[in-house]
This record gives structure tokens, sequence and C-alpha cells, in this order.
């Protein structure tokens, strides 16, 4: 009798033990969901800056995502597969060759599996071996030259150089005709003269790059055409501080021969400083030739049909204070008489420059 009575008590408070650790009888508590809030991607493409704002052509992007709550995020590149980061942090590389347009996707995700995204529209530049075509004209629509290329300089008054032309935005003067961009400097019949200087002042400038020209020159005595550069801050510092770049210039009385000359300011003496050389070009009147001009942070290279002839030092040991590493546009001209010029013939009719296209790359 006594054993029995021990079996029941042990009975009872085994089933009391077990009621009472059980709360929920016998139901699993709900897990508590937790939401990632706050997302925030942040992408920064290599090389980018203002003079190339897809990149440096690497293709190399950088991306950095933070969320509270966050244990891990994953990254999609277009419908590329999802990428883990344990800390949001993630390189990408794109490989399609010119600027191209992207979308980049993250995710954010908690402890419990939930997850929120954001995403990112960005354009990467890639490039292919070689400097790139940023900036041209061809020249191929007939009419006035591009206004959203060229703009102009106007009027007479000798310009610094003692020339005798009037410049003008005349049909007369400059055309684009088959292909090629047309400035012609003309008699007006009564002992002066009138031609066009075209600039991409206010439209395009830049700064180091390839710039290339192919042209045939004008044939006749004191004619003075350039293909030359100055600083866009022209016309807050003035010349020669702002500095020009001349990939060529052609004598009114030897053209047989071309020049390319820097000229800036020399902040040692506080005077104009010019470095220049020439070259033979026996048909630049005859036939087309491609001016071209290399410039990085340390040289400015002047070369006809890739033969190079000239090359100045840059660098700030050698022109301090040198605008040289400034943007610059792009200017077109023929000039009559002048420096350059010279002495212009009294059966002065017409006379032509001829250019084929204009390209800058970087």
């Amino acid at each position: 009798m006594k054993k029995l009575f021990y079996v029941v008590i042990l009975i009872i408070l085994c089933f009391v033990s077990c009621s009472s650790g059980d709360d929920s009888n016998g139901q699993p508590q709900p897990i508590e969901n937790i939401i990632p809030t706050n997302l925030v991607l942040n992408i920064t493409i290599v090389g980018s800056n203002s003079n190339n704002p897809n990149g440096d052509g690497t293709g190399v992007i950088q991306c950095s995502a933070s969320a509270t709550n966050a244990v891990k995020y994953g990254f999609k590149f277009d419908n590329a597969p999802e990428q883990e980061s344990l800390n949001g942090a993630i390189n990408h590389t794109y490989t399609n060759t010119g600027t191209n347009s992207y979308v980049v996707t993250v995710f954010a995700y908690s402890s419990t599996g939930h997850s929120i995204s954001t995403f990112k529209n960005i354009t990467v530049y890639v490039a292919t071996t070689g400097p790139q075509l940023i900036w041209s004209d061809e020249f191929n629509i007939d009419g006035a030259p591009s206004s959203a290329n060229w703009t102009y300089d106007l009027g007479a008054g000798g310009w610094g150089n003692n020339e005798a032309q009037t410049y003008t935005n005349s049909s007369n003067n400059v055309i684009v005709e088959n292909g090629l961009l047309k400035i012609k400097a003309k008699s007006d019949g009564s002992g002066g003269y009138t031609s066009a200087r075209l600039k991409t002042q206010g439209l395009f400038d830049f700064t180091y790059g390839r710039v290339e020209v192919r042209a045939k020159l004008p044939a006749s005595a004191g004619t003075w055409p350039a293909i030359w550069m100055l600083g866009s801050n022209f016309g807050t510092v003035g010349w020669p501080r702002c500095g020009e770049i001349d990939i060529m210039e052609q004598t009114g009385d030897n053209k047989n021969k071309v020049l390319g000359t820097c000229h800036w300011f020399n902040t040692s003496n506080s005077s104009t400083a010019s470095y220049g050389l020439d070259t033979t070009v026996s048909t630049s009147t005859s036939a087309f030739h491609i001016y071209s001009m290399e410039w990085d942070a340390s040289t400015i290279k002047i070369s006809v049909d890739g033969n190079q002839y000239y090359v100045i030092d840059i660098s700030s040991s050698a022109i301090p204070n040198s605008p040289f590493h400034d943007k610059f546009f792009m200017i077109l001209n023929v000039a009559m008489g002048g420096t350059l010029g010279g002495t212009i013939p009294g059966n002065f009719t017409e006379s032509v420059m001829e250019i084929d296209y204009v390209r800058v790359y970087q």
C-alpha cells in the first residue's frame, strides 16, 4: 500500500512539472520579423571626372551599400546573377566597349531573411585599344557650318597682327560643300579683303588629347591660314596668359613650309614666350595632309601625316605656371597679310583653305 502511494505522488509531480514547462499548450512561439530600413546605394565610376564623366575607359565601378538591420547584401548588374557581399562593398567591371547605360540593383537582407532593394542607372565608358574619338566635325551636311560646333569671330581691326581682312560669317567666305569646309579669303574689289574665323569657344573645349585636321591650304601669296587653339580663359586673363597652341600655320610667302608653335606668358620675366619649329610640306596647297597634335601633362607634339617635327616640354619645371594644363578651344581661319601673311599681291582675288574633318581623341 505504501508503494502504491509513492507511485501516485510521482505521477502527479510529473504531470505538474510538464504542464508548468509549456505555457504555449504545445504550440511554438512566433519569430519576430526583422525588416531592413534606410537602404543607401553609392556607386563610383573609376576615373570619372569633368573631362571623362563616364570613367577612364577601364569599365570598373565601385559599389557600396548600407542599411539598418542588414546582415548581408546582394548585388545585381543588369540581368546577371546576384552576387553576395557581407559588408555591402563590391566592385564590378563592364566589358562592352563604348559608352553604355546599365542598371545596378542592391538587396539588403536581415537575419530573418527579409529584404528591401533599391537601384541606380549608370553610364560607363569602356575603351577599346588606343585613344577614343570624343568630338568631331566631318562636314557632311552642305550649307553653313554646324552651329552646334562652331561660332565666329567677326569684324576687322588687324587682330593684333596688322592683318588686312574683315572676318564675316557670310557664305561667300565660309561654306560646307561636297563634304568639305571651305574658308575663302576674297578681295572685295576696292582694296579690302574678307575671310572667316571659326571657333568652338563656348561650345567645345578640352584638356589633353589628340587633334587631327585633314586640310588643303590656300595657294595664294599673302594668305595666312591657321589651325590653332586658345585657352578657354582667354576672356578673363587675355593673351598670352591663356596660352596658344598653333597646330598649323603657313606663311604667305612660302607655301612649302608650315609651322607649329606654342605661346605663353613667362612669369619669371613678365614677357611673352614662344617656341616654334617648321617643316616642309611641298604639296600643302595641292593635296590634303593631316595636321595633328598630341597633348598630355608632359608634352605637346605636332606632326604632319604622322611625322612628328615638334615637341615642347610643358611640365611645371619647364614652364612655371604653365597654361597648358587647362581647357582649350579650337580655331580655324585664313588671315590676309599681317605678321605671317606678308605682302598681298595686287592681283589677288580669292584663295581657299579646304578642311575634310576635325577630330579630337582622348
